[in-house]
């Protein structure tokens, strides 16, 4: 470099695990360099826009909610969900017990120094297949911060910002990296672009016109430069035989920066690269009315009272319930041969159950104005980004009558596929079900069972109640589309974050952290995930990998 500064380490991206390495790193009193291909109204990445999700064991929120946590109960339900069952799966496993117990342990204290606050309520997300041993949260874990991902994101950009202050760190934007720079079997630097700046707003894409190149050294490199999300052709080459044929139509969960390149060029460097099958993406997407970058679809998080029916108008069966069990519904729909499919449910569900993914569609979380989030809870319509998309969504149908519903969700998919005396036959069958205390209706029971716990009764599922009944109404249907969004597996590291070749040999020099390494290991959930443990898997690797070098 021609510059004074001479990093000891290089960090490519600045989304949350990049973040999180340089804190520890400059922490430790050495020198960084950040590089990102976006420009500097991106930092913090594809963390901002989430909903802020953190994954937490016996934590004081649960405690006070009357949640018994414990390791090993978490530790049975990852297993479970994970189904790790391949040789490549041993570097995942450890990371997986190392990060539940960070989970149990450090992480509260970790986070709630930063000033990270989080919700009373915790949530439950992935409530699982119905047995014991097998996929889902045994219980809540799904705590939010106050603030969503903006809150989880803020500590750490700010960190970045008096690093640079203090002349411990360097940030260089617009820096898209096409090489890395091997020397004698040790890492040596990287190369690549410089593309031309762009006004572009946060999320928004930006050019990719290149003006400049450059080199940097280092004898540190960390990869945090997230997954594939939002290169479809990635996701398409990668999608596996188990969820069906790759479907036609998506839309993208984030920002058009979300390529996966940096994958590809650690593994012609010698990164081995294991799971690339395994991935996360929605099954409850909705295009969004405002959006923000290209093809954007918003994930509805909801409650568990929507009836859900498949393009051709039949009822999913349970665990393929709304809120349950994400890829095993993704599987079912794509093997339907159509890759849409419906909830059908009424004004009291969606002003109880409806939120919206994203720090964006959260505004009273987001902002920390409690008059607003208390208005969520105990208001007569649903938050208003929700009201908005019902009124200008295109997959919102609204109607009092239920032969008048179907009519315009088969005008809107362009078919014919739902019979309206099919639709009503099921809907009044489940209702029945309502006329006593206890029933035979899964999804019922389970609605029941969940009103049990104070968090879900106050603030997450509707009381049981007659869809048909036009005291419930208006009816709503909503058109659901697969949605992109996470990478499960990727780079292989060690518990060190250190990037490891086939034969499990370390790549001296190099490191990987975040979506990149499959949020630790190169794919620490296996086939599935808990929620949650995104953000905590970004601030978890990048932490590991930025204490060693730190350390070293």
């Amino acid at each position: 470099m021609k510059e004074k500064f001479q990093p000891d380490t290089i960090i490519i991206g600045t989304g949350l695990a990049g973040l999180t390495a340089a804190m520890e790193i400059t922490n430790a009193g050495k020198k960084v360099l950040l590089l990102d291909q976006e420009t500097e109204q991106n930092i913090g990445g594809q963390a901002f826009w989430s909903f802020g999700g953190l994954f937490l064991i016996n934590s004081p929120q649960q405690r006070r909610m009357g949640i018994k946590d414990s390791y090993e109960l978490a530790l049975q339900d990852w297993k479970g969900t994970a189904g790790f069952d391949r040789p490549e799966d041993y570097w995942p496993r450890q990371w997986a017990e190392a990060y539940l117990k960070f989970a149990a342990g450090e992480k509260y204290d970790y986070i709630s120094k930063l000033g990270i606050r989080l919700m009373f309520m915790v949530g439950w997300a992935e409530r699982g297949d119905g047995s014991a041993t097998g996929h889902g949260n045994s219980v809540p874990r799904f705590h939010v911060s106050w603030g969503t991902g903006t809150g989880v994101v803020k500590p750490f950009v700010e960190k970045a910002y008096k690093a640079q202050e203090k002349g411990l760190l360097q940030m260089k934007f617009r820096h898209r990296v096409t090489e890395l720079i091997e020397e004698n079997g040790k890492m040596k630097g990287l190369k690549g672009d410089i593309l031309e700046n762009d006004n572009q707003e946060r999320g928004a894409a930006t050019n990719r016109n290149v003006i400049s190149a450059f080199e940097y050294t280092a004898p540190n490199i960390i990869i945090a430069s997230g997954g594939i999300g939002a290169n479809h052709e990635l996701v398409r080459k990668n999608w596996p035989e188990r969820l069906g044929k790759a479907p036609e139509n998506m839309v993208c969960g984030v920002p058009a920066y979300v390529d996966g390149k940096m994958i590809g060029i650690a593994e012609h460097a010698g990164a081995h690269i294991i799971n690339p099958d395994r991935m996360w993406h929605y099954t409850e997407g909705i295009q969004n009315w405002n959006p923000i970058w290209p093809n954007h679809g918003i994930r509805i998080l909801p409650g568990p009272s929507s009836l859900w029916f498949d393009a051709k108008g039949k009822r999913l069966p349970a665990p393929f319930l709304p809120g349950f069990d994400t890829l095993g519904t993704l599987q079912y729909i794509q093997e339907t041969g159509f890759s849409y499919s419906w909830f059908i449910l009424t004004q009291k569900i969606i002003k109880k159950e409806f939120a919206l993914s994203g720090s964006e569609q959260n505004p009273d979380i987001t902002n920390k104005d409690y008059a607003l989030f208390l208005k969520r809870i105990f208001g007569k319509k649903a938050p208003g980004p929700v009201e908005a998309f019902k009124e200008h969504g295109k997959d919102f149908i609204v109607s009092d009558n239920l032969e008048d519903l179907v009519k315009r969700m088969n005008e809107l998919a362009g078919n014919n596929l739902l019979k309206y005396e099919k639709i009503k036959s099921q809907i009044e069958a489940r209702d029945r079900e309502l006329n006593n205390k206890f029933s035979k209706d899964t999804q019922i029971n389970y609605i029941r069972n969940t009103r049990n716990y104070l968090g879900d009764k106050l603030g997450r599922v509707a009381a049981p109640h007659k869809i048909l009944d036009p005291e419930n109404g208006p009816l709503i249907a909503v058109r659901l589309t697969i949605l992109t969004r996470k990478t499960l597996g990727g780079i292989k590291t060690n518990l060190n974050g250190q990037v490891l070749r086939e034969d499990d040999s370390v790549i001296e020099g190099l490191y990987a952290a975040g979506e990149a390494a499959g949020f630790g290991g190169g794919g620490m959930h296996g086939y599935r995930a808990l929620e949650g443990t995104f953000l905590g898997g970004c601030i978890f690797s990048g932490m590991k990998a930025g204490k060693y070098i730190g350390g070293l």
